[in-house]
């Protein structure tokens, strides 16, 4: 796990970052850091739910939807993290699956469509904590 001392709004919040392809991956983990968040990253949902019951429990997860092969989509990913933690912040992140958002996920979560700028993440998590707090 990558913590960073930064001390501005993200104030080391912990987010479990779920993204099949590895660079996208990599660099939303890097804008994550960057931004102050410690950042626990997986590439499947079922390596997702695994670091779900893991302490400390982040306080939000930012999943893509479609993860590849996986059984667990982000949809089904979502609702773990929140019976595990009905706080707990949801961000999902899709190119073709916002459409399905309305009736497929968890109230009080927030879809950024693919593809985004790193600021746009950085602020809808943001906005997603700060509701959420």
């Amino acid at each position: 796990m990558h913590l960073s001392n930064s001390h501005n709004a993200a104030d080391g919040s912990t987010i479990l970052l779920v993204e099949d392809e590895a660079l996208l991956r990599e660099m939303l983990e890097e804008t994550l850091i960057e931004a102050g968040y410690g950042v626990v990253s997986a590439a499947s949902g079922e390596e997702a739910a695994r670091l779900l019951i893991r302490t400390p429990l982040p306080r939000a997860v930012v999943t893509d939807i479609n993860l590849g092969r996986a059984r667990m989509d982000g949809w089904g990913l979502a609702r773990l993290a929140r019976e595990n933690d009905p706080s707990c912040g949801i961000l999902y992140v899709s190119g073709d699956s916002a459409h399905r958002w309305a009736s497929n996920g968890v109230p009080r979560s927030i879809l950024l469509p693919k593809p985004f700028a790193p600021a746009q993440l950085v602020q809808a998590l943001s906005d997603l904590l700060i509701r959420t707090s």
